[in-house]
């Protein structure tokens, strides 16, 4: 049977991303084919795309989908034609209407949980959890600034900290996604374009600055970062959306206040399989209570991944994206 799929032969905008229709062998040792109902996007996805990630080309796109088991190869134990599952990642190439996968990468998806809910949360959500809980350990009573609350991860991440007891200041680019973040638990908001953020977190925390900085955005915030971070406190940098971090001077981090940067990747803290199924089991949990809830801004055909490159990378979006098959 032939299945869609996306290639990408060479780095560059989304126009690289072409679709060639494939015959799927059957599943081999230890794999599964899976049908998808619904693929995320990830802003990693144009890192990779773009070559912002270097990869072996040429590869496929995406690690974030949900759907259905349709097949199981030799040695695949928990997983059975039918089942609703979902993944995300490591393996690349969930631009797909269906491909053949690690049976490890699978987590099997609670009856509550729709396809588009799962392809929308598996990889944001333990992004989160990841950073949140085994990254940076935060603590109730901490105070914590997130930039881009209103994203697709940073929305996720103010009703995350809020439900353990920090208290999150959260960037926004306007007034309808500061709005957002006030929703999603936020106790205060800064409209970054009209304000120096830095300035305005030491006046929240009485000069001292925050202990913790989730930063996703990458060098058009480093400065306001360092800026903004207490004595020893922890910058978390996990994302490039407004450029990669480069030439960084060891010595200012001694300057700015003895501070801590990392520089986490998700399947570092996943390595095992125990690891991926605690923290899924946490991120449901966090789920169920309603101390978040994916948002679902925008869904655009996976023939048109192109489009929601583009969209993501303008700035465009609004929450979570989805492609459907």
């Amino acid at each position: 049977m032939s299945e869609r799929v996306a290639r990408v032969e060479q780095v560059g905008g989304p126009e690289v991303i072409r679709w060639v229709d494939v015959d799927l062998p059957a599943p081999g040792p230890g794999e599964v084919r899976m049908r998808n109902h619904a693929v995320g996007l990830n802003y990693i996805d144009t890192y990779h795309r773009s070559g912002v990630y270097k990869i072996d080309l040429p590869t496929g796109l995406g690690s974030e989908a949900a759907g259905v088991v349709e097949a199981v190869g030799d040695g695949v134990e928990g997983f059975a034609p039918g089942d609703r599952v979902g993944t995300f990642g490591p393996t690349r190439g969930a631009y797909a209407t269906a491909r053949n996968l690690p049976a490890a990468e699978l987590i099997r998806l609670p009856d509550n949980v729709t396809d588009e809910v799962a392809a929308a949360l598996l990889l944001k959500g333990s992004t989160v959890e990841c950073l949140i809980e085994r990254c940076a350990r935060v603590q109730p009573g901490q105070t914590v600034l997130v930039w881009a609350a209103a994203g697709g991860v940073g929305h996720l991440m103010v009703g995350w900290l809020k439900a353990i007891g920090a208290t999150v200041i959260g960037t926004a680019g306007s007034a309808d996604k500061a709005a957002q973040a006030t929703a999603a638990g936020a106790d205060h908001v800064i409209r970054h374009r009209d304000e120096d953020v830095a300035k305005r977190v030491r006046e929240l925390t009485g000069g001292e600055g925050v202990p913790v900085v989730f930063d996703g955005v990458g060098m058009a915030t480093w400065p306001a970062t360092l800026d903004a971070t207490a004595r020893r406190g922890l910058i978390v940098s996990y994302g490039n959306a407004g450029g990669p971090i480069e030439g960084v001077a060891i010595g200012t981090l001694a300057a700015k206040g003895s501070l801590f940067v990392t520089r986490p990747t998700l399947f570092d803290y996943y390595r095992r399989q125990d690891e991926r199924q605690a923290g899924t089991d946490r991120l449901f949990a966090m789920l169920a209570s309603g101390a978040i809830s994916p948002r679902i801004g925008q869904r655009f055909a996976l023939d048109d991944a192109a489009a929601a490159h583009r969209a993501l990378e303008a700035g465009d979006t609004d929450g979570a994206t989805v492609l459907i098959p």
